[in-house]
């Protein structure tokens, strides 16, 4: 399958990425593994932006289903997110890049505040931005957030990194007869509910004619390869 080289993308991780075979946390090994993919990555791709979840953490949503107001256990999920970023900031210092966290909830004296133009700037000086806190507002996903700022960054895609590599007809982790899509329109999955990311976040990537890859990001190199056109992966896009 041969994709289309991209100069600037957005990497959305989930929390889950971040703790390794434990249940919960922050694992230092994990991070660092990501942190090297993306540094990798940087040869095939010199403009990176970042967006990680938080359910490693704290999940709103799961929060809210046990009693938590709903609005109160959103921002609690944001800020799970930014514990993240400033985990996955320290580790891809520490493998020398430059990189700048902008978060959507003002913290200043740990990370910038959320500024498009400033951002942007980041991008073009060659730094890594680690987007935090979603999109600031309670009733939204990290998915939704990923694609709003994919948008926001004019990204040439939102590449997902989940634990398998792509979209399948069915989970194949239950289901040993899933097949795995090479390439989907934007209207295949969201009329077949096919949960490549939340309903909003992919009708955002479609309007903004915005592909989205799902990888496999636990495998090593993988990022690497795919943005160089190997690998395996699927890419969801408006149809041709």
């Amino acid at each position: 399958m041969s994709r289309p080289r991209f100069n600037r993308i957005l990497l959305k991780l989930s929390g889950e990425a971040m703790m390794g075979s434990g249940q919960l946390g922050i694992d230092p090994e994990a991070v660092d593994a990501l942190a090297r993919e993306v540094i990798a990555a940087r040869e095939q791709c010199p403009q990176l932006c970042l967006v990680v979840g938080g359910g490693n953490i704290f999940r709103g949503m799961a929060a809210a289903a046990k009693g938590f107001d709903r609005a109160s256990a959103d921002y609690m999920g944001m800020l799970a997110t930014v514990m993240n970023a400033i985990a996955l900031q320290g580790s891809l210092e520490k493998h020398g890049a430059e990189t700048r966290v902008q978060s959507a909830i003002p913290m200043a004296s740990i990370s910038e505040p959320y500024i498009r133009r400033r951002a942007l700037r980041h991008l073009e000086k060659g730094r890594i931005v680690l987007f935090a806190a979603g999109t600031g507002n309670p009733y939204f996903t990290t998915d939704t957030a990923a694609a709003l700022r994919a948008a926001e960054m004019g990204c040439d895609a939102l590449f997902k990194g989940t634990s398998v590599d792509g979209v399948y007809t069915a989970d194949p982790k239950k289901d040993a007869s899933a097949t795995r899509y090479d390439r989907l329109s934007f209207h295949r999955v969201l009329s077949d509910d096919l949960r490549v990311m939340d309903g909003a976040a992919v009708a955002l990537c479609r309007d903004n004619n915005i592909p989205i890859v799902v990888f496999n990001v636990r495998e090593p190199g993988n990022l690497a390869k795919v943005l160089a056109g190997g690998g395996t992966a699927t890419i969801v896009q408006n149809e041709e």
